[in-house]
């Protein structure tokens, strides 16, 4: 099969086709011919050689796939091949076939594209399992959600909006404000031109909102801090302007606030299945009437995964980027 390897650590232009065998699934596994895969930062760094997959997963890029089943493990119950599904997988998503835990597959909801239904997983997992678990995000309460015009920004505002929530947003240009109103959010602040803690506290009388999802980390956290209302809730996710911090505790003491975060690719597929079943029964009824759809910036074959990256890498785009696999 046709696969995108990373020949060494570095830049986008290290990505190139090769060829690999068909994986054979094991027995609670599904083999899938995909159609489509999502792109996503995590495989960025991947290529860069600062994330690496976990102990048994692929070597290859991609983490999300959309595609039919033509294969099942021995002890597969639910999937059949000929089922189409879109799945979050562990590794090896950037390829003409992938083997995925059955507990990770998800129905492709209705009318949606292969190309819109490998947008779903990576970006549905992170948010719900974050922004509705862990930070308990509750209808009538606010978020702001930083990067509003990426995959995970534009799911989370819409997700946000869906269940009832206030919803802010943080972007870095003037192209994405539209959109992300339309998506749902309530405010939209450049980030460039305004200061988000000053119009964070405009927006909400003083209180501050009572989520933030923040991927930035580094000199943001201390502003997230005085951007949460009292008994807020902090939801951390990636840490692009650095992982190391350092805050005066009182702050946090004193408005009780909660600070939290994850990573979804290390989790057991226990895990992974139960938020599954979790999207499946609170998400996916909305994607089937068509009150979610995952926003898709531009589409490349395969075999330009390099262009993908580089794109992902400018921080142009608004929505998600998908490699097409046939």
């Amino acid at each position: 099969m046709k696969v995108i390897e990373i020949t060494k650590p570095g830049g986008p232009d290290v990505l190139a086709v090769g060829e690999r065998p068909v994986p054979k699934p094991m027995d609670h596994e599904v083999l899938i011919k995909v159609k489509a895969a999502g792109v996503n930062r995590p495989d960025c760094a991947q290529r860069q050689g600062t994330y690496p997959p976990p102990p048994g997963a692929s070597d290859l890029l991609g983490l999300e796939v959309s595609g039919e089943i033509v294969e099942v493990g021995a002890k597969v119950k639910r999937w059949h091949a000929g089922d189409p599904v879109c799945a979050l997988v562990n590794g090896g998503g950037y390829a003409e076939f992938v083997t995925a835990p059955e507990g990770q597959c998800l129905p492709i909801p209705y009318d949606l594209d292969f190309a819109h239904a490998a947008a779903l997983p990576e970006t549905f997992f992170t948010v719900w399992t974050n922004v509705f678990e862990s930070g308990q995000l509750k209808k009538g309460e606010s978020i702001l959600v930083h990067g509003g015009s990426g995959g995970i920004g534009t799911t989370a505002i819409q997700l946000a909006h869906q269940f009832g929530a206030t919803v802010y947003t943080t972007v870095g240009k003037e192209s994405a404000v539209n959109p992300c109103l339309e998506l749902g959010a309530d405010k939209v602040i450049q980030y460039k031109n305004d200061d988000f803690v000053l119009a964070v506290k405009e927006f909400t009388g003083g209180k501050g909102v009572d989520v933030i999802l923040d991927m930035v980390g580094g000199e943001y956290f201390e502003r997230n801090l005085e951007s949460l209302a009292p008994l807020g809730r902090l939801v951390q996710i990636a840490t692009i302007q650095g992982a190391t911090v350092s805050f005066d505790l009182r702050k946090m003491m004193a408005k009780r606030l909660v600070i939290t975060g994850s990573t979804l690719r290390p989790r057991s597929t226990e895990q992974k299945a139960r938020i599954a079943r979790s999207l499946e029964e609170h998400v996916w009824p909305l994607l089937n009437k068509g009150r979610l759809k995952p926003v898709i910036y531009k589409e490349f074959k395969l075999e330009q995964a390099r262009e993908a990256h580089e794109l992902m890498e400018s921080s142009a785009h608004t929505g998600k980027i998908v490699l097409n696999v046939r």
